[in-house]
């Protein structure tokens, strides 16, 4: 079975696109990553989706807007990844796990109440005919979950080998959040949301009329700036990162707002390169202290945080006994392992197959996840019927296309 996983991650720059190939043989099931891509959002429906996140408050007619718009963007680049890798000559697709985009993830006291990610999936199925697995945190959070993180199932088929050979090893994603999955030998998974990755860095970079780029481009702005250790101290008091896993968070609480309300607290003004390198720093130390707590000794990293060489550097510093390395290394491209993490939810919920981890979510049990739009003339996934797990490993056959 081939799926076509898709997801626009936090932040909000573009749809990640992932096409796996399932093959089950016996006991074991061989994912081939076939073809990867990542298309950028149209400059105005960004610039919509933008106005419409948090803080900001929007009535239904936006939020019908953007579902729509955000479904016919997607659909688009189904269309354009399925053309290029059927040109590429691999066999058709049989399925669609389309994450859509998060704009509200619902927290109080602590706990997930709801979550919403836009993105219409009749309209990817009308553009493709394809089926499209789509709502996949719902199930998870209905069950008492945080409807997230769920890529620690691929998290759990990539590193569960390393633990079972005596590592704690940990994968880090850096996208507008950072979070992490830790896994030890003979233990369950546990993962959380750690804090802003990206989010804060990349907010007052677009905010900033000193540049047009919407983030800091090759870390260059932290580079040259330097840190503001007493608001840097003000970012650290953040309650958040006392509390206890499972735990999740988003732009709802890191916003421009947020840095905006801590510069005025603190009575600072500083100039973009020392409020990017003070933020690049309190990305760095959140992530470090939540490794260092975790006892890892290898460090497995993804997201756009990878191509930010100040902000890995720094990292790295900060953990000089942890073996910190792309995932890359492990044959999972850094920038596309969102997709295929979904790419593997909807080939599970095609063959009736729990995703999510109760040990990351705190879900009471696990679940099948997310619903199914059928496509053209009702077509649905066709289920292998497996049963139970299998072992998976996957396999990189391509190189990612631009």
């Amino acid at each position: 079975m081939r799926v076509l996983g898709m997801i626009s991650g936090t932040s909000h720059d573009g749809i990640d696109i992932a096409i796996v190939d399932f093959v089950r043989s016996g006991a074991r099931v061989s994912g081939r990553i076939e073809y990867t891509t990542s298309i950028p959002y149209s400059a105005g429906l960004r610039e919509r989706l933008l106005a419409a996140l948090p803080p900001a408050r929007v009535g239904f007619d936006v939020a019908c807007e953007l579902d729509n718009a955000i479904g016919q963007e997607f659909a688009n680049a189904a269309g354009r990844a399925l053309v290029a890798h059927q040109n590429a000559g691999f066999e058709p697709v049989d399925l669609i796990c389309s994450h859509g985009q998060t704009v509200f993830h619902w927290v109080q006291d602590g706990a997930a109440r709801g979550t919403l990610q836009l993105g219409q999936p009749a309209w990817i199925a009308e553009a493709t005919e394809l089926p499209v697995v789509s709502d996949v945190r719902a199930a998870d959070l209905a069950a008492g979950g945080q409807g997230a993180p769920l890529v620690p199932i691929l998290d759990e088929v990539l590193l569960r080998p390393l633990a079972d050979g005596g590592a704690r090893v940990a994968a880090l994603n850096i996208g507008g959040v950072s979070n992490v999955t830790v896994i030890a030998p003979g233990s369950e998974p546990v993962a959380w949301d750690i804090g802003p990755g990206n989010a804060l860095i990349d907010a007052v970079v677009t905010a900033s009329n000193e540049t047009r780029d919407t983030f800091d481009r090759d870390g260059a702005l932290a580079s040259i700036g330097a840190i503001n250790e007493t608001l840097l101290a003000d970012f650290l008091a953040e309650p958040y990162y006392r509390l206890s896993a499972p735990k999740t968070t988003g732009k709802e609480l890191f916003n421009h707002n947020y840095v905006r309300a801590h510069i005025d607290r603190v009575g600072v003004t500083p100039a973009l390169p020392e409020i990017v390198a003070t933020l690049t720093e309190l990305t760095a130390c959140t992530v470090a202290d939540a490794v260092r707590r975790a006892d890892v000794n290898d460090l497995i990293v993804s997201g756009g945080g990878v191509r930010n060489p100040a902000l890995m550097r720094r990292i790295e510093q900060l953990l000089p006994e942890v073996h910190v390395r792309s995932s890359d290394a492990i044959g999972i491209p850094a920038d596309d392992k969102e997709a295929i993490a979904f790419a593997l939810i909807g080939w599970a919920t095609a063959n009736h197959l729990p995703s999510n981890l109760p040990s990351c979510t705190g879900a009471r049990g696990v679940r099948v996840l997310g619903r199914i739009t059928p496509g053209r003339n009702g077509r649905l996934p066709q289920a292998v019927m497996i049963g139970e797990w299998p072992n998976v490993s996957f396999a990189q056959v391509v190189g990612r296309k631009r």
